[in-house]
This record gives structure tokens, sequence and C-alpha cells, in this order.
């Protein structure tokens, strides 16, 4: 198996963390790669397990120095992919899991144009409100930027490879799942595939000539 790239992004509130979560917990050819991150950490999230929290000015020297896959600024703060934290995942025979936003999307096409990406949706626009209202945890100002943010989120959806709808959360984590499960089986990303095709041909042709010839 060659390990896939899979980038899954989403509007807040779509649900792409819970997902993200639940594939991870569920599969054993899947790894998560830890983001890094300028913003400061929230109760219970630890160094090396939520995210790598790192100073703006060491963030900025590792973007000097190219050891970020893909960065990006959201809400005031930097986030960004380590490319070493991709190679430790894959190395160990593992697809990549990458829960980043649109902006990290892009850019990781750039460097990887095989990447699998897929977008999660909400149902509805009045579900996504409702998801992002019922946290109480955020002014109404805060919810109105995420809400002006989703509506550009939305239009670059087409991007991705697949589009998922988080209506019902099992139902969403069954889609995703069902996608890592065929994606290896493209056409496109089986190297050896003509190998294998000539090899059959071959051998079904050697068989027809013996026929012949019995007969």
């Amino acid at each position: 198996m060659t390990p896939l790239v899979v980038v899954i992004s989403s509007p807040s509130g779509g649900g792409k963390s819970s997902i993200t979560r639940r594939v991870l917990s569920e599969r054993a050819d899947v790894g998560y790669s830890v983001s890094a991150t300028t913003r400061p950490a929230r109760p219970g999230e630890r160094e090396g397990e939520a995210y790598y929290f790192l100073l703006p000015v060491e963030f900025e020297r590792r973007v000097a120095n190219g050891d970020f896959l893909e960065h990006a600024a959201y809400n005031g703060h930097r986030y960004g992919t380590l490319a070493s934290e991709v190679r430790r995942v894959t190395q160990g025979g593992k697809h990549v899991l990458l829960d980043i936003e649109i902006e990290g999307a892009r850019q990781v096409r750039q460097r990887f144009p095989d990447a699998l990406l897929v977008f999660v949706v909400p149902p509805s626009g009045t579900v996504l409100v409702e998801r992002l209202r019922v946290r109480g945890t955020e002014s109404a100002q805060v919810i109105a930027g995420r809400m002006e943010r989703a509506l550009t989120e939305l239009a670059a959806a087409l991007e991705y490879d697949y589009i998922v709808v988080n209506d019902d959360l099992e139902g969403a984590v069954r889609v995703v799942n069902a996608i890592l499960d065929a994606e290896p089986h493209r056409t496109s990303r089986q190297r050896d595939a003509a190998f294998l095709l000539d090899r059959i041909r071959n051998e079904i042709a050697a068989e027809l000539t013996r026929s012949t010839d019995i007969n």
C-alpha cells in the first residue's frame, strides 16, 4: 500500500474534527499529523497531542526554514503542518490525515498533486448556524465571523475530490472510511498496475498458445 496524504476540511461546525477522531480510532492504517500553532493551549490540551504550541517568532523561523508543508492564519493565530510530521506517519506505512482549512489544503495539493481532499458539509446552513450557537462558548461577534468565513469555505468545496454531508456522524464516518478503502485501488494510484496487467495478459496468452497446440 502506498500511503496517501488525506486532507479533511469543513467550515467551523461542519464536523471535520469529530469525523477525524472517529476515523483515527477505528483504523489501524491511518495516522494523524499533529499541527503547530501560535495560539495558547486550552485547558486539557497537551503539547504534541493537540498541537505543537510555538511562539510566533519560532513559528516564523520554521516557516523561513521551509519546515512546513502548509501554513495559514486563522482567527488571529498561525497554524501549520510540519513536513516532518507527515513523513513520520507515511514512513510508518500509514495514510496521514490532515485536519486543516482550505488555504492549507491548496498548499498541500500543490506539493502533493495526488493528495486526497475531502470536504465535509452540514446538511443545511440552518444546521451549521445552530451547531455554532449551541456551543455557548463564543460571542455573537465571533459566531458571525465564523459564518462569514463559512461562505468563503463553502465556495471552495468543489476544489476537493469528495464532498461528504455530515447529517449523521455515523453515516459520515462510514462514507469517509469507504473513500479511504477505495482510493488506493484507483487506477491512477496503482503504480504497478501496468506491470500487473501485462503479466496477467502474458500468462493468459501462454495458456491460449498451449491449448491451441494441444488441439
